[in-house]
């Protein structure tokens, strides 16, 4: 692995991590985060039955995704990135860029249009960290030589 696949690939395996805590932890709730009380106004306790399951049902499928894009990312970079094969090289920021950009676009909705404060900074961090590893590996240097 060259240096600056090393790199990239630590850039990567950094959202990977956070992905698969994210998950855990959004997955591992029965109630939502502080910051959608702030957003909607109203503790857990004074939700309906009805929507406490919908809101827990939404947090299980974000929870799942991004279980699934740390999984995923796992796997491309120990695998074909490691082997030095290309195409894991544009599939990585694609799959992060793909999950980030809607969920920062989703927190920065929520900071506009509630009282809330979501963390909408981490996503984009990572977006950040996705294409600064895709810059810093730049896959397509090797297009035109192979």
């Amino acid at each position: 692995m060259t240096r600056r696949t090393a790199i990239a690939a630590g850039l990567y395996a950094i959202n990977t991590v956070v992905s698969l805590i994210l998950g855990l932890i959004y997955l591992g709730r029965r109630e939502f985060m502080p910051y959608h009380a702030d957003a909607l106004g109203v503790e857990w306790a004074a939700v309906g039955a009805e929507l406490q399951v919908l809101l827990v049902a939404l947090m299980d499928v974000a929870g799942a995704g991004w279980i699934a894009l740390g999984i995923a990312s796992a796997v491309l970079i120990a695998i074909p990135m490691r082997r030095g094969e290309r195409w894991a090289g544009f599939l990585l920021p694609s799959l992060m860029l793909i999950f980030y950009v809607p969920t920062l676009m989703a927190t920065l909705a929520v900071l506009d249009g509630t009282p809330a404060t979501p963390p909408w900074y981490g996503n984009a961090l990572a977006c950040v960290t996705a294409v600064l590893a895709f810059v810093i590996h730049a896959p397509w240097r090797s297009l035109s030589n192979g």
